[in-house]
């Protein structure tokens, strides 16, 4: 990371939080906690992040809730025991960008927020390129390259990588791409996304594994390869 991001962490296991910090300022990160989701809010309202890790199942406000009344304003990755598709779904249409399971490997949690400071700085410096892996595409000319060589993709399949990289890290459900790609004349319903997906990966050859399939969820770009 090109200078320090202050991410903050909250939960409520004092072993894991303090683990979660160790690493994190490790990663040079500024780092703030809380231990339950209305410290977390009061910490918000007067302090700016650039990313929250975040608990689900806290004390006197639940993760969930903070989520929801965050309203997207700032990128959460979401922690939690909770790993049923259904639950990850709920933790995403709440506002979470992305989730990590309980117990989780440190390397991984590293992983998904480096993911997700990334999209950040890319968004802030309005930067119209998006990269992963070989894959190089260009907003401005409405370009897609794997390895220097130009993929010609058609208008469906471009948004939808579009939608994939400029979220990088984030899960995106099925019905979230179906709202960022629909539009222009472009019509996707439901599983319709899954045939979209397999073209595209047909079309980026091997630079396609860097898109992931969410078990009953949707789909992300991790080039972080951490799963």
């Amino acid at each position: 990371m090109s200078k320090k991001r202050r991410v903050l962490v909250v939960e409520d296991e004092a072993d894991i939080r303090e683990l979660m910090l160790l690493h994190l300022k490790r990663e040079q990160c500024e780092t703030a906690w809380a231990e339950d989701g209305e410290s977390a809010l009061a910490l918000i309202a007067g302090q700016s992040f650039d990313l929250i890790v975040l608990d689900w199942m806290l004390p006197r406000l639940s993760g969930l809730e903070v989520c929801k009344r965050l309203k997207r304003q700032v990128p959460v990755l979401m922690v939690t025991a909770r790993a049923d598709a259904v639950d990850i779904v709920d933790g995403l249409d709440a506002g979470a960008d992305d989730y990590v399971t309980k117990p989780f490997e440190i390397p991984v949690l590293l992983a998904r927020v480096r993911a997700l400071l990334r999209r950040t700085e890319r968004r802030q410096s309005g930067s119209n390129v998006y990269r992963a892996g070989g894959i190089v595409l260009d907003e401005s000319s409405h370009e897609v390259r794997v390895d220097a060589e130009k993929v010609h993709l058609t208008r469906s399949e471009f948004k939808l990588l579009h939608a994939l990289l400029s979220n990088e890290g984030c899960v995106l459900s099925r019905e979230k791409l179906i709202e960022l790609v629909q539009g222009d004349g472009i019509v996707v319903v439901d599983r319709a996304i899954d045939t979209h997906i397999c073209g595209l990966r047909k079309r980026l050859g091997l630079a396609a594994e860097v898109i992931e399939t969410i078990r009953g969820v949707g789909y992300r770009v991790n080039v972080d390869g951490s799963s």
